[in-house]
């Protein structure tokens, strides 16, 4: 049925089923809410909705050719753009070239058209001034979808011209439930993903990968070690970081999850050293903890979780990462610098 498979986002449903129910469904709206919790995935059901040839109000039916076109991502009269694989930014090109020319084009199976604007934080300034006009009068029968993770990252002109919807953390029992669907049942590694995620299903799903969960032994039994050796974690953690693909955003963004990692870890660590429970932590992880609050002390693990924060915001602001990685394994090979 439709909207089944969104979980946490009731209110925003609601939201959009009352202003469709009134004739009071707007052009242009501005999705915003933390990575991974579900925007993209709304947008495809509210697509799929307004495109549905058999919908129930605001549901589609799920049957119709409209709606398997919609599921396939195969729909004519729904597309999805963001930034190009090459660019750190939604350029010009991008609007003048994609955006408009589907836009602009006649509906090829009804009256309507559904636009997603991927990457909506990183519009360059001539971009945004290019789609301006269209956000302020967008041709007859479009709905216009913008996908960002920040109102402060917006532009003015953006934010004036968009009806902005605010996309929650899910609740951790949505978190388990969406994790045991895709097959990850054990409880207590539901328990530690579901944590790291921070009510981001897309970011528990990503920490799941096998292969990024067995760096994290590697880089915990690294960090924790009395004498950490920063030359060869330098080298790991980097080619780790690499192995991710040809583009930077892929980059980046495993290099922040694996300071998730990192930051989860020391905050663990400094709950042993003042003395609370660090629950969910395995035998293993807890002698590691506990290794590190012995070397850092409570002050310097509240230190260097500062500085790992810091290093994730500078991941964000597209500082190169091996710059960043160094940085961290220095940090952690020198507790006094801390």
């Amino acid at each position: 049925m439709s909207w089944d498979r969104i979980r946490g986002h009731d209110a925003v449903r609601h939201q959009f089923e009352s202003a469709f129910a009134a004739g009071r469904l707007g052009q242009a709206y501005l999705f915003v809410g933390p990575h991974g919790v579900g925007k993209k995935l709304f947008s495809g059901e509210l697509a799929k909705a307004l495109l549905c040839e058999s919908a129930t109000g605001l549901a589609a039916c799920g049957q119709c050719v409209a709606c398997k076109l919609c599921d396939a991502g195969t729909h004519p009269d729904f597309h999805t753009f963001g930034k190009p694989d090459d660019k750190q930014v939604i350029t010009v090109d991008v609007i003048d070239e994609k955006v408009h020319p589907f836009l602009f084009l006649k509906s090829s199976r009804g009256t309507s058209k559904v636009c997603v604007l991927d990457d909506g934080d990183v519009f360059h300034e001539d971009a945004a001034n290019k789609f301006l006009k269209t956000l302020e009068e967008p041709p007859a029968g479009c709905l216009l979808i913008i996908l960002a993770t920040s109102i402060e990252s917006q532009l003015s002109t953006i934010l004036s011209r968009c009806q902005i919807v605010r996309f929650k953390p899910l609740p951790a029992d949505d978190v388990l439930a969406i994790l045991a669907a895709n097959g990850v049942t054990d409880p207590a590694h539901a328990d530690r993903l579901t944590r790291l995620a921070a009510g981001s299903p897309g970011l528990a799903l990503e920490l799941a990968d096998p292969a990024v969960w067995a760096f994290r032994e590697s880089l915990l039994s690294a960090v924790s070690d009395p004498k950490v050796r920063a030359t060869a974690l330098i080298e790991t953690w980097v080619r780790f970081i690499e192995e991710a693909g040809k583009e930077a955003p892929l980059k980046r963004r495993r290099a922040s999850q694996t300071l998730k990692f990192a930051v989860d870890f020391v905050r663990r660590a400094t709950r042993l050293a003042v003395g609370s429970n660090a629950d969910g932590l395995s035998g293993t992880d807890k002698a590691r903890a506990q290794a590190l609050a012995g070397k850092f002390g409570a002050d310097g693990l509240i230190a260097l979780a500062e500085a790992l924060d810091r290093a994730d915001d500078r991941i964000g602001a597209n500082v190169p990462v091996p710059i960043v990685v160094e940085t961290v394994a220095d940090r952690f090979a020198r507790p006094q610098a801390v």
